[in-house]
Order: structure tokens, then C-alpha cells, then sequence
């Protein structure tokens, strides 16, 4: 690790900006340490006082804690997160290079999201902002949602057609997670007490809508149930050491089966998929959290 300075943090004493680049595995062949240098020069064009830098590749991360907590976060859970999702997953970094903003509260979120990007939150925890290939995080709410929103840019540079039950059941399965046997490992999570009432309450939908639904339908259509539902089938397919089995059996097939039902199938070794709902929901209903 290096530590340098990146465009204008040398303007003054006034200016204390570290910037710290992580020289490891990734980042795409297209992207050179002169345009993650490039990006950077961009950044502190407007970056406010008080902000870190940390070129953590694939990513920029930016956050306004003390240097060395935002070092560790980078370390800790981007660079983690990263290393543990292409072990399992992903062979492509994502094309473009995607800054993290970590703000160490509420009231920085809010006002940052403002006074930098223009835009107003809709979620207390953080997002992904399209048009400024950024994600912005409430990081005092927990890592969580970063680990979750990090998921996405792999996934649409290593599975452009991935339907969003499966990107966000995955993205989610990650929102509570730690490591086992040297691999990323998830955990039960505050999604599991909605989704348990829906079952008892008879209004999950089969498991071939669910993932027949487009983005529409999914995001907008009752999308607590729809988030729980794709996160605690990705849940229950781990907990049988199945998951990594599926995403690339899924990804292999995936324009004979665009959906996945049929790979699930396969996958499961079962053809009568109302009986797995069945089962399904009762090892949901028998899970707890916390």
C-alpha cells in the first residue's frame, strides 16, 4: 500500500485530503491506474474538507469519518466484500469505475446527497445513484446496505440478464454476512418477521411468479414480500449448499431458462414445486432473528 497524493491535495496546507491506493488483484483490463488517478482528480475538484479518499479497486471509496476509519471500512468490508464475492461468483470487475461515499451520519448523508449530487434520499441507508455511478451511504446504519448495493455493479457486469428477483435476493442475502470456511456466509436478517407473516398469512406467490416477474412487477408490486421471498430462497439454498451451484448453473443456461425456474428445478432435484413451497415455508417459519 501507498500512500500519495492524488490532483489537488497538494494545492495547500490547508488541504487535508489522504488519499490511499490499494494496489491488489482487480479492476478490469481496461482500466488503468491512470484513470482510477484520473477519477480522483475529478472528485477533489468539488470534494468538500474533510473527506478521504481510498482507491479501493474496483472502487473509490470517500468518507468524511477519521482517515482511518474510512481506511478500515475500505480494508474491511469493501475490499472483503469484493475478494469474497468473485471468489464464489463473479469473474468481471464492473466496466466503470463506481465512487462509494460513506458519510459518517444521518445529517452528512442527507446534506451531501444534497449539496453534491442534488437529489434527495428516499431510504435512511444508502443507494445506488445511476447517472453519477455512485453509491451513497448513511454508513452509521451499518455496513449492510453497502455490502447489498455492492452485489448490483458485479452482477450487471457479469450477468447483464439476471432478473431482479435473483439481483436483489442475492443482493440482500448479503445485508447481514460474514465469513465461513473462508467463504462469504449469510445470516437471518430483519426481512425474515415480514416475510414469516406473509407465509402465515397465505400471500407469498409461487415461486414460478416470483421469478417470472419483471422489474415492474417485482420493485412495485407488494416488493417487502418480493425482496424476503428472493432473499430467503437464496437463504434456503445455501443453508443446502446450493447456491453457488445455482447462480452458475442458472447463468450457463440462462437463455434457455431466463427466469431460473427450470435451473431451480434441476438444481433442487424436484418437479412438484408446490410441495418444495411447503417445505420452503416451513423452514422459514422455523428460522429466528436476531
Amino acid at each position: 500500500m501507498m500512500i500519495m497524493g492524488c490532483g489537488s491535495t497538494s494545492r495547500g496546507p490547508d488541504i487535508d485530503r489522504p488519499v490511499v491506493i490499494h494496489d491488489h488483484i482487480g479492476g478490469e483490463p481496461g482500466l488503468r491506474d491512470a484513470d482510477y488517478q484520473d477519477h480522483c482528480t475529478v472528485l477533489e475538484r468539488t470534494l468538500p474538507q474533510g473527506f478521504t479518499v481510498i482507491i479501493e479497486k474496483p472502487f473509490v471509496v470517500v468518507g468524511d469519518e477519521d482517515p482511518r476509519i474510512v481506511l478500515q471500512r475500505a480494508e474491511m468490508t469493501v475490499k472483503w466484500a469484493v475478494n469474497m464475492l468473485k471468489q464464489d461468483y463473479f469473474i468481471r470487475d464492473p466496466q466503470d469505475i463506481i465512487t462509494i461515499w460513506l458519510f459518517k451520519n444521518s445529517d452528512s448523508y442527507y446534506a451531501h446527497a444534497r449539496t453534491i449530487f442534488n437529489d434527495e434520499p428516499t431510504t435512511p441507508y444508502g443507494y445506488f445513484l445511476e447517472g453519477e455511478n455512485a453509491l451513497l451511504m448513511n454508513i452509521s446504519t451499518g455496513s449492510g446496505t453497502l455490502v447489498h448495493e455492492i452485489v448490483h455493479p458485479f452482477v450487471s457486469a457479469n450477468f447483464p440478464e439476471c432478473p431482479p428477483w435473483f439481483n436483489e435476493g442475492l443482493g440482500s442475502l448479503y445485508e447481514q454476512c460474514g465469513e465461513k470456511d473462508g467463504h462469504i456466509y449469510a445470516y437471518t436478517n430483519w426481512r425474515l418477521k415480514g416475510l414469516q407473516e406473509a407465509i402465515r398469512s397465505n400471500a407469498v406467490p409461487s415461486f414460478k411468479e416470483l421469478m417470472s416477474m419483471n422489474a415492474h412487477q417485482f420493485y412495485t408490486q407488494d416488493k417487502g414480500t418480493n425482496y424476503g421471498q428472493a432473499r430467503y430462497l437464496c437463504y434456503y439454498l445455501q443453508e443446502h449448499d446450493l447456491l453457488v451451484t445455482y447462480y452458475h448453473a442458472f447463468y450457463k443456461d440462462r437463455l434457455e431458462d431466463p427466469t431460473g425456474y427450470a435451473t431451480l428445478q434441476r438444481v433442487l432435484g424436484i418437479e412438484d414445486m408446490d410441495k418444495f413451497k411447503e417445505e420452503w415455508e416451513r423452514f422459514v417459519l422455523s428460522l429466528t432473528f436476531p
